[in-house]
Order: C-alpha cells, then structure tokens, then sequence
C-alpha cells in the first residue's frame, strides 16, 4: 500500500509540473506522462479527480488530462480497463453531469462543451446515464435564463447523438418527442424587421440566432433518426403552427417542412399531395415572410423529391410561382420565387416544361424588363439577379426548345454585361454571364454564333480588367465557368481564346489557403463570418482554414479538365504547365473536388499530350505514375477513392504495355491487396454490428449504403485489373498471383452476388487477356463459373455467360471439353419463361452471344447443324451493344459463306434474315462507323438486285423497319 501511496504523490507532483510555467519542467512532466502506462495512468487520474484533499487546480488538470485520454482512444483503451476501473470510470459520469449543470447556471460553457464532444467521439460511453444525460441536455435547451449559445449546445448534444448514436437515441422516444416543440420553438424567435421586404442585399443569415440553429438541428435529427420515427411526431405541430394568427409560427412551421424533407423523404413521398396543395396555400398569405418560407419550402420539396414532384405537381407549381413572382410591393418575395422556379426546373424533365414555356418566358421576359429599369431608375437588383438565373434554368432545360426565345433575350443580356460595371452590381453581371453562356449552350452553335464574336468581346474585356479584380470577386467564379461553356459551344475555335484566359484560370487554381493551428484562446477571437472553418482536433486545439476560394480553386480545376477534354491535341502547349499542377493536387485534402478534377484530368492530359510523340509521353506519364499509385493508397474518401482508380485504369489504357515498372507493380500489388483484403473485413465488421443491442431497421439501411460503397471500390479494382491484363497480357499473370486467393474468395458460394459477379469478370479477364497460360488457373474459376451460369443474380448469370464465351474465343485447346458442357446450360437460361425481362435481357443476350462464340469458334463440340436454327431465332441483339457486333458479324460470316442452314431451301430464310437486320437497326444494335454494319448494308444490296425476292423481304416489315433497312443502306 505504501509504495502505491508514493506513487501517487508523485503523480500530484507531476500534476503540478504539468502546469508548471517553467517551460523546461513543464516539458519534462510532459514526457514522463506520456510514458506512464495507460492503464495505471487512468487509474492515477481517477484517484486525483476522487480525492477531494488534493488541490484544486491538479484535480481539474487531471480531469482535463481523463477527458483526453478516453475521448481519443477510447475506443482502445477502455475495453482493456479492469472491470473496477471501467465501473469507476461510468460513476464519474452523473458528477460530470452535475458539472455540467452547475458551470452553465456560473455563465461557463466549457464543461458542456465537452459533453458535445463525448457525444460526437465516444457516444457508447454515456449509454448507461444516458437518460439522465438527455434529460439534462433539454432543461438547459428549453431554459430561456441561460444564453442563446448555452441553449444552443444543449440541443447540439442530443443533435449529435442523434448522428453518432442513432439507434441508441432511437429507444428513448419520449426524449425525442419533447426536443421536437424546443427547435420549433427556437424557430419562431424571430424579429420584426420593418425594412425586411425590400432589403436589396441579402444579408447571411445570423448563424447565432436561434432560428437558424433550431431548423439546422431539426434538418440534422431527421436524417439521423429518419423519417419514419420523426415525422409522425413533427407533423401534428406543424400543423398547428400553420393555423397560428401569428406569423412567426406560420413562418416558422413552413421552414420545419423545408428542414425535414432530405431526412423524412420516404414517409413524406406518400402525403406529398396534401402537403404540396396545404403549402401552396401560404404563397397567398398575407405576412411577406411567411410567403417568402413558403417559397422555400416548394424550393426545397422540388430538390427533395425531383423529378416525382415535378412530374406530379408541374402546373399547379409553376402556375403559383410566377403568380408569386408579380408580388411588386416585395422584392424579397419576388426573389424567392424565382429562386424556387430555378429549384423546379434545374430537375424538371424536359419534355414536362416543354408545354409551359411559352407562359414562363412571357412571364420572365416582362419582370425582367420591368426590374431593368428599376435596376436604372433606384439601383435595385435582388430581383434581377435571380430572374437571370431563372432564365438561364428554363434554357438549360429546354435545351434547342429555346431558340425561338433567343433574340428575346440576348439584346437585354448582353445590355447588362455591357452597363452593369459599378462594384455592387458584380454579383448580377456574373449571373447574367452565366446566363448568356448557357442560353449559348442549350440553343447550340449555329442560332449563338450571330453573337459569339460580341459576348467573347465581352468576356475579353472583363477578363482583362481580371487583374483588378479583387480575389473574393463573385464574377471570377461565374467567368471562369462562362469560358468552359464557350469551349465547349465553339468547339476547336476556342483554341484562339487559350492564351487570355489559361492566365486567370491557372491563378484560380492555383489558390493555396489559409491555414493556421489554434488554441482555444485564438478561437475566441475568430467568428465564423470571417469564411474560416474550423476542425476540432481535441486537446484544446483547432484546425482552421479559410475557404474563400476554395470553390472557385475547385470550378478551375473542374474546368481545366473540360478544356482538356473538349480540346484534345488543341491544348497541347499547356499540358506541362497543368500537369505540375495536378499532380500535387491529388493530396490536396481541403477539398474533394479539387482532388477528383486532378484525378479526372490525368488520362486527359495524356491523349493531349499524344501528338508530341512517345519520349514526351513517358516522360508526363513517369511524373503522374507515383503519385497516382500513392493516392490509391492513401486517399480517405471512397467517393474520391474511387475516381482516381478509375483515372489511373484509363491511364494504362492509354500507355499500354511497359507503362509500369517493377517497384510501381509491386507498390500497387501491395495496395489492392490490402483493398481487398479490406472489402472482406468490411463485410465481417457489418455482421457483427447486425449483432449489436441497437441494431435496427435503420442500422441496416446504412450498413447497405456501406456495402454499395464497398462494391463500387470492387468495381474500381477490375477496372484497374482489366486494364493491366489488355494491356500485358499473359506476362503480368506471375504478378497476379499474389492476389488470386483472395479473387478465388469473391467467386466462393457462399459470398453476396456482387462478390461473384466482379470475382467473375476478373477472371472472365484472364481468359480473355492471357490465353491459352490462362488453363493454369482453371481449377479454380472452371466450376463456378459453370455453375454460375444459372444463378439466381442476373448479373453473376451475365458475367458466367461472358466468361464461357470469351473461353471459346480465346482459350485454347484444353478449354473445349467445357464448351461443350457449358452448352446446354446456356441454353436452359435463354429458354426460361422470362429470359427477357428488363432485368434478365443482358445476361440471356450473353448467353445467346456466348452459344454463338461456341459455334464459331470450337464447331467441333457442338452440333453446330442443330443448335444454328435456335441460334437465328434468338436475334437479334440489341440491349448488349458489343456482344450485338459480335453476334451479327457471325451472322456475316455464315450469310457471306452461302451457309445453307442460315439462307434454307431456295434462300426461304432470306425474310426472316430481313428482319433480323431490320430489328437491330430499329435498336440501334450497331454503329454506321462499325465495318460489320457495311457487311449487313451489303448482304441487303445483294438481295436488292433480285426482283421478287426483295418485294417479299420488304413486304413483311413494318414501316419503322422498312425505314431501318433504308436508313443502312444510305448510310453504311
């Protein structure tokens, strides 16, 4: 006992030193805690925090140091505790809460901030007091004693448990139940703002207020909990709300409609009517606000249910909103309006605005005019703004619908970016710049190029002024979109506008933040609207960065790639200059999009970079290689992830065979083995959390969006595969072993249908790519692949069938026995009662492609005289374009040899052949550019020079295929 008493008091020397301000005993303290095991550390900690003897300021040292300690390594730590220490550790939790209560009530809340923080690192630990932890959370959240930031970090602490611990939050509805009327009541603390209707700049919203607080909590609890807990508890209030006399309560339940929408889509999607028809109501109310949140909220439902909601609501929506445009008296209702029309047609389908168009530009063109000249006569221009923007909407879906619209509005457009010069007025020349350039882009090149010389002239002359522009410009994003539109529009002309515009377009891109390392005390003195974002990195610490900038770094990258792709060799001069920029950008982690223009742009620079022959090539190619193989590697998001496996595949393609090196095969063989290796453990992680107390419905609704993101980083390791093997062939299969264990688990019977079918179509590669050394495999992909041919997944039959086809056409000798097996099994899937249903055609079609490779290519294992019959009345192809070409170039091949089988008795068969042709062409099975469409054209030709034989052909055609056969004939 005595020598762990002394223990102890060292420890409280060290808890002194620790805050010591000499800096070289507060190091020293600092390097003997670290190396205290983590065990006896927490038990020192927790003896200190308990002894109330001690002195004040090293039990709160070491309650900071606890909180630490379990907050980042919780997880790890906690598990290993002895079973008193664990229990000593959840009984610290009810004075922590007591803590908590006392420091917000003495103006501090630094405690409760802490809570957030448990809630958000390490939410299991609160699970034994978590009623009393919720409890707690909405007295302090409903105190309206305490400030407005207190309450707000009440309420963040159940917001986060319901993101970080749903299911665990899911169980105690009653909870849920009362913070509900809290954010709505947070919602309606609103202020009477006389000059509100018509402030012309749109003031941010004022993220301390409650209300804007309240419905981002309310927007986040109901994605986490979902919808089908949170709307039968919301709906009766909001209801109520809607039929208050008070506008702050109408307003205020309209915008909880817009709030719920993304986390309550599937249980709103079945009332939508009666809540579309209820919220129309209010664009007629008499408050300007609540008609403005009644705007937002159609805005909102458009984007939350498109295209549905467009498709069943389109005239009585577009009908109230261009009535609620005409709102004069209210500039800021007007705006949202057009705001909430640009939400409804950017998801409308085309062919559903088609019949309103007439009325909608009748309607834009006039409050356009109307809002120019109050633009000259008083210098306002919400309105404006947003009606460009509309505009630009109703073009971009209408597309070529909109060239009879054109001269209306290009004269006034192009007036603005003339005139519109002075600084308040940037945001609207910008507006109306992208508007010209995608009414340019709907209406296409021939009806633009009257005014392309004129707008380019325009563009020009704002891009020279580029220079003084100051860099938090709105124009600059807007010009540099603008350009790509316009190289896209003018196609190869653009080539002579490069050199002004690749100036600021590399300078955009070229954007390096601001970042800075702060302790809380900086923090203090930093608010939010100085564009930062901070990182809570624990320990007191902030990251931070300024994101000025940052979107328009990512629009100049994204279109750097278009230039790339619309110009090819045209943009040749620059490809070194972007390629030493992107190829850093890959660890660019401040922003996703940045990160996957610099993926896309890679095999684009590439093709570009073709024309300056191979020694150039290679040599871009050495200096994107690493980098892309280490990004593979090292890139934490999957969507991203995903985008550079597929940029580094589309780069083989490019290079070929030689295009990697022993280490980079090495380095990469290391990596998509840990992938895969990761894929199954995934799975096995989702298993055991399908095991867990919490575990319900809605667990397994995100353990199945873990699951695709999963297949589609699979989906990502054939693509990478597939392309090593086209272009290496049976070379690199020693190096393919190393993986082949874990590719021989995808294909086992046992594992989910995307498992085999991608496990399959790696092999259906080796076949293809690497015979006739391929056989040395067979033993482990011949059976399954047999047998797989009728599974019950359509894809895992389609890629089976895929595989036995490539088999017969490439695979050597040693492969025929199993032709001859895999025919009848081909046969029985292409025979089944709904062999051609939407979801079953592609894998028939490659079994029916498949038995013909057979036939083709191994005649000798099968009966070829008695399965061609079937064959033919099983054309033609359409859905499957490729296994199409494959299929009728066979069919060519056995026509041109006069097979007697194919033309029958006396060319009998010739009408039936007609309209195989005449089918495929109907569907568009083959491309005119394709030789096997000129090889059909000539087989029709023949026929054509016969007299009564082709009156019979075509006699028995429908005139859609009559027109089919005409339309070859003219154009192969």
């Amino acid at each position: 006992m005595a020598a762990a008493a002394a223990e102890q008091q060292q420890f409280y020397l060290l808890l002194g030193n620790l805050l010591s301000p000499d800096n070289v005993v507060r190091k020293q303290a600092e390097e003997t805690y670290e190396n205290i095991p983590g065990q006896s550390k927490i038990t020192f900690l927790l003896q200190a925090i308990r002894n109330t003897t001690a002195a004040e300021e090293a039990r709160q040292m070491a309650a900071v140091l606890l909180r630490r300690l379990l907050s980042s390594a919780f997880d790890e730590v906690y598990p290993t505790l002895p079973t008193d220490v664990q229990a000593a550790i959840k009984n610290l939790l009810p004075g922590f809460l007591q803590a908590v209560n006392d420091s917000c009530y003495q103006n501090d809340d630094s405690v409760l901030k802490s809570l957030v923080e448990i809630a958000d690192t390490v939410p299991k630990y609160l699970r034994p007091h978590l009623e009393a932890t919720l409890q707690l959370s909405l007295k302090l959240c409903g105190d309206t004693s305490l400030n407005n930031m207190q309450r707000q970090l009440a309420l963040e602490v159940i917001v986060t448990l319901s993101e970080t611990a749903a299911a665990m939050l899911r169980k105690h509805t009653n909870i849920v139940a009362q913070t509900i009327p809290q954010m709505l009541a947070m919602m309606v603390d609103l202020e009477e703002d006389e000059d509100w209707a018509n402030a012309d700049e749109l003031e941010d919203d004022d993220f301390d207020s409650n209300a804007v607080a309240g419905e981002s909590a309310l927007d986040r609890m109901a994605c986490g909990l979902g919808g089908k807990l949170v709307l039968p508890m919301i709906k009766e209030h909001i209801m109520q709300m809607l039929q208050n006399p008070d506008w702050k309560y109408r307003h205020a339940g309209l915008m909880a409609l817009s709030a719920i929408g993304e986390g309550c889509h599937q249980q709103m999607e079945g009332i939508l009517n009666e809540i579309v028809n209820f919220v129309l109501l209010f664009l007629q109310d008499p408050h300007p606000r609540v008609r403005y949140a009644a705007c937002n909220a159609v805005g909102q439902m458009a984007t939350d249910f498109a295209p549905g909601f467009q498709k069943k609501f389109h005239e009585k929506v577009i009908a109230a909103l261009l009535q609620t445009m005409e709102d004069q008296g209210n500039q800021r209702v007007q705006a949202h309006a057009a705001a909430a029309l640009i939400n409804f047609t950017e998801d409308c389908p085309k062919s559903l605005l088609i019949p309103y168009l007439d009325n909608l530009v009748k309607h834009l063109h006039s409050i356009m005019v109307l809002k120019l000249q109050e633009l000259i006569q008083k210098g306002t221009k919400l309105v404006l703004e947003q009606v460009v923007t509309s505009i630009a909407s109703v073009a971009d879906t209408a597309e070529e619908k909109f060239v009879p619209y054109y001269d209306l509005f290009m004269p006034s457009l192009k007036h603005i970016v003339e005139n519109a010069v002075q600084k308040e007025l940037r945001l609207l020349r910008g507006k109306t710049i992208e508007c010209i350039s995608l009414i340019g882009l709907a209406v296409g090149k021939e009806k633009f190029m009257q005014d392309a010389s004129d707008v380019m002239q325009l563009l020009l002359k704002t891009q020279t002024d580029f220079s003084d522009m100051e860099d938090d410009d709105p124009q600059i994003s807007y010009m540099i979109s603008a350009w790509a539109r316009m190289c896209k529009i003018l196609g190869k002309e653009f080539q002579q506008y490069l050199p002004v515009v690749m100036g600021p377009l590399m300078k955009t891109a070229s954007i390096k933040p601001e970042v800075a390392l702060l302790d809380t005390q900086d923090m203090e003195n930093m608010s939010d609207d100085d564009g930062w974002e901070f990182v809570n990195l624990g320990d007191q610490q902030s990251f931070g960065i300024k994101t000025a900038g940052l979107e328009e770094k990512s629009t100049a990258c994204q279109m750097l790639v278009c230039y790339a792709k619309e110009l090819k060799e045209g943009f040749v001069e620059y490809t070194e200059q972007v390629v030493k920029l992107m190829v850093p950008l890959l660890k660019f982690y401040f922003h996703d999009g940045v990160r996957v223009a610099a993926a896309e742009s890679m095999p684009l620079l590439l093709e570009c970079a073709r024309v300056r022959g191979p020694e150039y090539l290679t040599q871009m190619w050495h200096f994107m290689c690493d980098a892309l193989i280490k990004a593979i590697g090292t890139e934490p998001d999957s969507d991203v992830l995903s985008e550079i496996m597929h940029s580094f595949a589309k780069c083989i393609e490019v290079m070929g065979d030689g295009c990697l090196n022993n280490e980079h095969f090495e380095e990469l063989g290391g990596i998509l083995k840990a992938k895969l290796e990761e894929h199954f453990k995934n799975q096995e992680l989702r298993q055991v959390k399908r095991q867990d107390e919490d575990y319900d419905e809605q667990v397994e609704e995100s353990l199945q969006d873990e699951d695709d993101n999963d297949v589609y980083i699979l989906t990502k390791v054939s693509d990478i595969l597939h392309s090593i093997f086209s272009s290496y062939k049976e070379k690199v299969l020693p190096w393919f072993e190393q993986l082949l264990p874990l590719i021989v688990n995808l294909i086992c019977l046992h594992r989910p249908w995307p498992d085999r079918q991608w496990g399959l179509c790696i092999f259906d590669d080796v076949i293809e790519h690497c015979s006739p050394a391929s056989f040395k495999y067979a033993e482990y992909f011949i059976r399954p692949m047999l047998q797989y041919t009728c599974d019950s997944s359509p894809e895992v039959r389609q890629a089976a069938a895929y595989g036995l086809g490539v088999m017969a056409q490439y695979g050597g000798d040693n492969y025929r026995p199993f032709c001859t097996e895999a025919l009848p099994l081909l046969v029985r899937v292409i025979q089944s009662a709904d062999s051609k249903t939407k979801e079953n055609i592609n894998a028939t079609e490659n079994c029916i492609s498949a038995v013909g490779k057979i036939m083709k290519f191994k005649p000798d294992c099968v009966s070829v005289e008695e399965v061609l019959p079937h064959w033919l009345s099983w054309l033609p192809l359409h859905e499957d374009k490729e296994e199409a070409v494959q299929t009728f170039s066979y069919l060519c091949d056995l026509i041109e040899s006069n097979h007697p089988i194919v033309l029958g008795p006396n060319n009998t068969n010739l009408p039936k052949i007609f309209s195989i042709i005449a089918e495929g062409e109907v569907h568009e099975a083959i491309k005119h550019e394709d030789p096997c469409a000129r090889r059909l054209a000539n087989v029709v030709r023949q026929v054509q020079t016969s007299g009564g034989l082709w009156t019979e052909c075509i006699a028995q055609l429908s005139p859609e295929q009559q027109a089919a056969i005409q339309e070859l004939l003219n154009s192969a």
